[in-house]
């Protein structure tokens, strides 16, 4: 059983920058990619970014690139989301997640998840 907790979130001003992080324990971090996901009321949870053990990693939705990095420190079983250039659509709480399938974009690869830490970007 893995359990994933994040932290870093909070209240931003637009434009601003944020850094989220999932500590992962209970089970061996390199077995998992790290995967990013958010939430906004109302809407379906969304992919952010995705990390493997070794580096590789894919990108979120159009709407993050170019002002998302995702990171893991796997010495510390740490994964990382600096979020750069924050617009009030940013706002919602974001999710770290682990998936043994490698790196997804698909929420229902993953079998285990944090509980959130809420983003507000403020206009």
């Amino acid at each position: 059983q893995v359990h994933l907790v994040e932290s870093g979130g909070g209240l931003v001003q637009a434009g601003g920058s944020l850094r989220l992080s999932c500590a992962a324990s209970g089970g061996i971090f390199s077995n998992y990619a790290m995967g990013w996901f958010r939430q906004a009321a109302g809407n379906e949870r969304e992919f952010v970014g995705c990390m493997s053990w070794s580096g590789g990693s894919v990108d979120g939705v159009d709407s993050v690139k170019g002002r998302c990095t995702i990171s893991r420190d796997n010495t510390k079983n740490t994964v990382y989301l600096q979020m750069n250039k924050l617009k009030p659509e940013d706002t919602g709480v974001y999710y770290c997640a682990a998936s043994t399938f490698g790196i997804s974009t698909i929420p229902k690869t993953y079998a285990y998840w944090g509980q959130g830490t809420q983003v507000t970007v403020s206009s």
